[in-house]
């Protein structure tokens, strides 16, 4: 997401037309009670308000001074409400979005489903809404997907476009972490059978709605400390105030309520208290602009300070799915002669494996099948080799079967098998393997790769380098984390040998071979224990314990229901190294949150040089020294300070809803950042701007 998006995202018309409703929404003091700074402040403009309205009657002199504080103190109010509206309007946008994919749709209920080719079932056609928890649903090519569920029965292409934006279509299948399907996606080919896991109005798209409009969002421990001191801040200079009124009457200065309460709303943090709320907000809406839903501010607040990361090695770090990497020959046999034998052993096998073993040989040694599988008489054209099919023999397809653990076809006189390296040394004598195949079949074992041999006639051809293929980029991404002080640790059923050959590969830190779901959460739990923040990224049923302990527990999308529910974040792209942008958004949440609160408390000290020598220069001609901004009058200083102190909510609303930029540096100097640009800024800025209003305030007044 770029900046210039994000920022034309802050200018979206609709929103702010619609915030701008919601500020006056908001003034309820019953909404306000929640942010102590911004209910004090409109307390307190009530107040004005009533003197102006008696001044106003009474018709004195003041009136028209007090009715410009009234009218600014609302305005602080205003604007603080807007802030917020803003960012929880840029949320309803998003949700509305999620809204329009869940239109009403119609379900192919099966009753009593007893087939298996999906044709045979007696089915229903009913609403999506009507479904029910268990019930199984049939979902064919072009069919919406009407309810979260998993498959219990056949395999599909899904696009899942209405969910993650991406318009490449993923595989869902029956069995493993790739059966968990949401409602609103569309199957593009083939037809699955699925079991309703979730009751209407609490879909996987429903809590993604209710999530990004806020309205379960809930106050971190970070925004609850920064609450009690900002109410603490806030209670300590409404002290003050009020001490100020027997102490300038006893110095002969005669103060009113409306100047005291000016004075009082420019020095408590009106800026980080009507801000506040935007940040924290804006900071799940900039997870979700990353395809990231989390169903809790805390994990937010958590990523920005995570040490550890675990990662479920399949389906996470890896595809999933073992695929073809290397043809190795053996003996006499070539490179090309065995990626034609397997390539043609290949073509009726329908496993991830067998496609992959078809793709390897097209890609790399730009061998093409002569014929289709499905052709019922196959023309073989360009026959010069050796190794071509006769143009006149039947195919026989052996399929695969748990009994043999070999497939192959039968074709022009040639028995082409692929399997499993002890079933077919089964078939082949001892005195006709090959010098050098039983070296390659431990080699790629030790590598923790699985060997497929390949004969023809009997022949050892030379073997197939099966993996589980590592994601592509991971291992520069991984770096990154460890850059950012993050340590990666992969978590694996595999035996050592192969957990260590995959986590090389992968670039990761540490990992922890055959682990069971226990051995996750005690790992968890014991880094937890050293005081350090642990995240999770999993796919799995088994690691919905472990994405449950972990301060940042990351679904992906494609696993599996009960993963999903377990973490507190989601992500819809199924990108374990997503983790590096949720990181950097939750340290820039951090950021921002500490930035605006130096700038914040810096601005009150800038305001105090403009409002106290106003206040008290009659009585004390020596305060004239601190009115450096040589400010025309008393009054004048006093609204020109209360007008900067509406409009630098306004001013920084921008920043708020984008965030400072995180880079990647010391907690040293941060803090040496914030207090130069933020500290400081903090401190010129109102010397600057209430001069410039004053400036304005006096020649209107003359005018």
């Amino acid at each position: 997401m770029s900046r210039k998006s994000t920022a034309a995202g802050l200018l979206d018309w609709p929103i702010v037309r619609g915030a701008a409703r919601d500020a006056f929404v908001k003034l309820d003091p019953r909404k306000l009670a929640k942010n102590p700074v911004i209910f004090v402040t409109e307390m307190v403009s009530v107040v004005v308000t009533v003197f102006f309205v008696r001044d106003l009657l009474a018709n004195t002199g003041t009136a028209g001074f007090t009715g410009q504080i009234t009218a600014w103190l609302w305005f602080t109010v205003l604007f603080a409400n807007f802030a917020e509206a803003v960012a929880e309007g840029r949320g309803k946008a998003q949700a509305d979005s999620l809204r329009r994919t869940r239109t009403e749709t119609h379900a192919k209920r099966l009753i009593d489903p007893a087939g298996k080719s999906g044709m045979k079932d007696v089915v229903q056609g009913v609403s999506a809404l009507d479904l029910k928890l268990g019930d199984v649903v049939l979902v064919e090519a072009g069919d919406v997907i009407p309810c979260d569920g998993e498959i219990i029965e056949g395999v599909a292409s899904v696009n899942e476009s209405a969910i993650t934006g991406e318009s490449a279509p993923v595989i869902r299948e029956a069995g493993g972490d790739r059966s968990a399907v949401t409602g609103g996606t569309t199957v593009l080919s083939d037809w699955i059978k699925v079991k309703v896991t979730a009751e209407p109005g609490s879909t996987f798209i429903d809590r993604m709605i209710a999530l990004v409009e806020g309205a379960q969002r809930q106050k971190t421990p970070n925004e609850l400390a920064l609450s009690i001191l900002l109410s603490g801040l806030t209670i300590i200079f409404l002290i003050v105030c009020v001490t100020l009124w027997p102490l300038a009457a006893y110095s002969g200065t005669t103060l009113s309520v409306s100047v005291l309460i000016a004075l009082l709303v420019c020095l408590i943090p009106t800026t980080i208290g009507g801000l506040l709320s935007a940040i924290g907000i804006a900071g799940m809406d900039r997870l979700i602009r990353f395809n990231v839903i989390a169903t809790s501010g805390r994990a937010v607040e958590a990523a920005g300070d995570v040490d550890t990361l675990l990662l479920d090695k399949t389906g996470t770090i890896t595809f999933g799915n073992r695929m073809a990497d290397e043809f190795i020959p053996v003996g006499a046999a070539t490179e090309r002669e065995l990626a034609e034998a397997v390539l043609l052993a290949s073509l009726a096998d329908e496993t991830p494996e067998g496609r992959s073993i078809v793709a390897l040989a097209q890609s790399r040694y730009d061998v093409r099948a002569p014929f289709s599988v499905e052709a019922p008489e196959p023309a073989l054209e360009g026959a010069g080799a050796a190794s071509d099919p006769d143009p006149c023999a039947e195919m026989t397809v052996v399929p695969f079967s748990a009994q043999t653990r070999i497939s192959g076809v039968n074709i022009a006189g040639r028995a082409l098998r692929k399997g499993a390296v002890d079933a077919i040394l089964a078939q082949i004598a001892e005195t006709k393997i090959p010098d050098g195949f039983h070296k390659t079949v431990e080699r790629i074992s030790r590598a923790g790769g699985t060997p497929l041999a390949v004969s023809d006639n009997g022949r050892l051809l030379g073997v197939v380098y099966l993996k589980d293929i590592v994601k592509p980029g991971i291992k520069e991404r991984f770096a990154a984390l460890r850059a950012m002080g993050i340590k990666t640790v992969m978590v694996t059923g595999d035996n050592p040998t192969t957990a260590a050959a995959i986590a090389g590969e992968a670039g990761v830190d540490d990992f922890i071979a055959q682990a069971t779901p226990e051995d996750k959460l005690a790992y968890i739990r014991k880094e937890q224990q050293g005081g350090r923040l642990i995240a999770m990224c999993g796919d799995g049923s088994n690691d919905a314990p472990a994405l449950a302990q972990a301060d940042v527990g990351v679904a992906m999308q494609t696993g599996t229901q009960a993963a999903r529910e377990a973490g507190n974040m989601v992500d819809l792209d199924s990108d374990p190294t997503k983790l590096i942008e949720v990181v950097a958004i939750g340290k820039q949440l951090l950021m921002t949150r500490g930035a605006l609160t130096t700038f914040s408390i810096a601005n009150d000290v800038a305001k105090y040089f403009a409002i106290i020598p106003a206040l008290f220069v009659a009585a004390y001609p020596e305060l004239e020294a601190m009115n450096v901004m040589r400010l025309a009058s008393s009054q004048s200083a006093i609204l020109s300070a209360v007008i900067f102190n509406a409009l630098i909510i306004v001013a920084l609303i921008p920043l708020a809803l984008r965030g400072v930029e995180y880079r990647p540096v010391g907690a040293a100097a941060l803090l040496r950042r914030n207090l130069l640009i933020y500290g400081a800024g903090g401190l010129i800025a109102p010397f600057v701007g209430i001069k410039l209003i004053d400036l304005v305030v006096q020649a209107l007044r003359l005018a």
